[in-house]
């Protein structure tokens, strides 16, 4: 579908489908409700498309937003799920959902609803470490959660969900400590964003971060359909 056949301003409604391992959710820019689906590692593509026929059938969207949990470059999925069925890379969610839509890494979207100016690094604290700069306006997703850490394991393999299971709750807030300072010496950023289901867990924050929000995601569903910021 061109650009010229977008609906604009207050004529597009954004549906935003944040998909999650355990959840797919769903929120309507205008309605404050956000609707859950099951997933796990039977849905496939189409099962996720057909579930969000059913459950945003009464919600007047004009265009969609996906947040996928994997890499997405050029608006394309390049990799299939780690913890979701097959079929996702080169599905036409477009013609199978009959909008236009804009595909972005889940965490690249949780990044962009939290964005406030400047080079900003996003750190999603959940299953594994999600990862996002945002440049001056400009998204550039990351995979440095599987770059090498210690002991042969990596980044999220400390942060992330089995890190926090496997070092206990004091041990694994001292890893956050470490690879955010470690992050910030090497990517320079202005602010930290920390995100995820488990920056709960933290007592306290590291030094120049803030304190993520997944509700977050939502709002950077809706941004990626607005000017000045571009997805790399």
């Amino acid at each position: 579908m061109s650009e010229e056949a977008l609906p604009k301003g207050p004529e597009q409604k954004v549906l935003v489908i944040d998909v999650g391992g355990t959840n797919v959710k769903l929120k309507f820019q205008d309605n404050p409700e956000i609707r859950k689906v099951p997933s796990g590692p039977e849905l496939t593509s189409q099962l996720m498309v057909d579930a969000v026929h059913q459950h945003a059938a009464d919600w007047p969207y004009t265009v969609v937003t996906i947040g996928y949990p994997g890499p997405v470059h050029n608006g394309r999925i390049t990799r299939e799920p780690v913890n979701l069925g097959k079929g996702w890379v080169d599905f036409d969610f477009s013609a199978a959902l009959g909008k236009p839509v804009r595909l972005i890494n889940d965490a690249a979207m949780q990044a962009l609803g939290s964005y406030d100016g400047g080079r900003m690094l996003f750190l999603g604290l959940g299953t594994g470490l999600g990862n996002c700069m945002i440049l001056d306006g400009v998204i550039a997703p990351m995979e440095i959660g599987h770059l090498p850490y210690k002991k042969g394991r990596s980044f999220e393999d400390y942060v992330g969900a089995g890190g926090l299971k496997r070092l206990g709750r004091r041990k694994w807030q001292a890893a956050v400590f470490d690879v955010v300072s470690r992050l910030q010496n090497a990517l320079l950023p202005d602010y930290i964003v920390l995100g995820g289901g488990n920056v709960k867990k933290l007592d306290e924050l590291p030094p120049n971060c803030k304190r993520g929000d997944n509700d977050n995601a939502f709002i950077g569903g809706v941004r990626l359909w607005d000017a000045p910021v571009s997805p790399t």
